[in-house]
């Protein structure tokens, strides 16, 4: 795995597997992909600021919902989302 520093809540992994079939070991990977895109989620930062990856993972892009807390990577969820893989798609299009 990569060097960065991952944790999330068991139960939290758990329905997110049930609900879209991605658990957060797997959605870590995102965060390997060199053409990974970083962008805030403004609708949902609250008291800490909240973030999406969109990486590729195997053969699709997976987007993972996260923020930074006390040196970890937090996910929060994580699923293959169209909306994701156009953004990521765009963003990569842009930078190439």
């Amino acid at each position: 795995m990569i060097k960065d520093r991952f944790e999330w809540d068991p139960e939290k992994d758990i329905l997110n597997q049930v609900k879209h079939a991605v658990s957060f070991s797997e959605a870590q990977y995102a965060f390997s992909d060199p053409h990974r895109v970083i962008a805030e989620d403004l609708a949902h930062s609250g008291k800490e600021k909240r973030y999406y990856c969109f990486g590729k993972v195997s053969d699709g892009i997976l987007t993972v919902r996260f923020t930074y807390r006390f040196g970890f990577i937090r996910i929060f969820g994580a699923g293959y989302w169209r909306r994701g893989k156009q953004i990521y798609e765009q963003e990569n299009q842009v930078h190439r």
